[in-house]
C-alpha cells in the first residue's frame, strides 16, 4: 500500500509556495556572504529554523513565521549591501 499525501487547499498551496520561495531566496542571499565559515553558519541556521517550524499547519502561525523570515532576509540583505559599500 502506498501512502498518499493529503491534498492541499489553494490557500495552503499558495502559503507553501511562499515558504519555498523565501527558503530559496535566503539561500541565494547567503551565497553572497564573502566568508565561507559565515555562509555555513547561516545555512545551518536557516535549515534549522525551517525544520523546527515545518510541523505548523495553522495559517496564522505560518504567516507570522513568514514575516519573521522576511525580516531576517531583509536584515541580511542590508548587512551585505552595507559591507559592499
Amino acid at each position: 500500500m502506498t501512502k498518499q499525501k493529503p491534498v492541499l487547499t489553494l490557500k495552503q498551496f499558495m502559503l507553501r509556495q511562499e515558504v519555498l520561495t523565501l527558503y530559496r531566496t535566503i539561500f541565494r542571499t547567503i551565497r553572497q556572504v564573502p566568508d565561507e565559515k559565515s555562509q555555513l553558519e547561516l545555512k545551518d541556521w536557516a535549515r534549522r529554523e525551517f525544520r523546527e517550524n515545518a510541523h505548523h499547519t495553522e495559517e496564522l502561525s505560518i504567516k507570522m513565521m513568514l514575516n519573521y523570515g522576511k525580516r531576517c532576509l531583509s536584515e541580511l540583505q542590508t548587512s551585505l549591501s552595507l559591507a559592499k559599500s
